[in-house]
């Protein structure tokens, strides 16, 4: 057996007992919002690829408890520290009573189908939930959300608004405390800005097309010091 296999096993033994929550309704999600939310997930997890504890989701449902169902809700990308993310995951969601926390961020991308809802009834959810921070992505401008992009943050129970500003560029942005990130809406883009470094965090395709550039540098590399080489 090999590594991968012992690993697998052992993870599978160490949650077997863990009954895994029935999948949520297929959500009706266009391909463009499917994108957004998957690099979002991505750039969140590669930039704290350190962390252990970090559980980077949104598949399952979350909600309070198992027993009543009244606000059950499935977000596009949940963001938690401190937990065990395996065991949440073979759970196929986050019950914050199991969990012992409510998720620390919450991101929702605009639909056509879910649009309303996250500004108006999922805002109110996510708030009696306890979500720390609670943020929305709209590519359009703001023809489907109220605005392009809107965070707020939990104080004493309620959600207060993240200031945004909007630079020469056109880029809204506004500070997530919890990331430590500030989230942009960048000419109907949602990216990820890091005030620490000065700089925008890549996404999966400027990753890849990084990972290629230095390829082919070091390709080069070596044929100009075989050149030197004589060979």
């Amino acid at each position: 057996m090999t590594s991968k296999s012992k690993a697998r096993s052992s993870e599978k033994d160490r949650y077997a007992h863990i009954k895994p929550l029935p999948d949520p309704p297929k959500k009706l999600d266009g391909m463009q919002e499917s994108r957004y939310i998957f690099n979002a997930r991505f750039i969140i997890e590669r930039h704290f690829r350190h962390r252990s504890d970090l559980l980077v989701n949104g598949y399952g449902y979350l909600c309070r408890n198992t027993r009543d169902r009244t606000d059950w809700t499935v977000p596009d990308c949940i963001v938690t520290f401190g937990v065990d993310p395996g065991a949440i995951e073979h759970r196929n969601g986050y019950v914050i009573d199991e969990v012992g926390k409510p998720p620390d961020f919450v991101l929702e991308v605009a639909s056509e189908s879910t649009a309303r809802n996250d500004y108006t009834r999922k805002r109110d959810i996510y708030a009696s939930l306890g979500v720390g921070e609670y943020w929305r992505f709209d590519n359009t401008g703001g023809q489907l959300h109220d605005r392009p992009i809107a965070g707020d943050l939990l104080v004493d129970g309620e959600f207060r608004p993240v200031q945004m500003q909007t630079d020469s560029a056109g880029v809204i942005r506004g500070h997530s405390p919890l990331l430590g990130l500030d989230l942009c809406w960048d000419s109907g883009r949602l990216r990820f800005f890091d005030p620490a470094r000065q700089e925008f965090l890549l996404d999966q395709n400027e990753t890849a097309d990084r990972a290629e550039s230095a390829e082919e540098e070091v390709r080069q590399l070596r044929e100009e010091l075989r050149q030197l080489r004589g060979e």
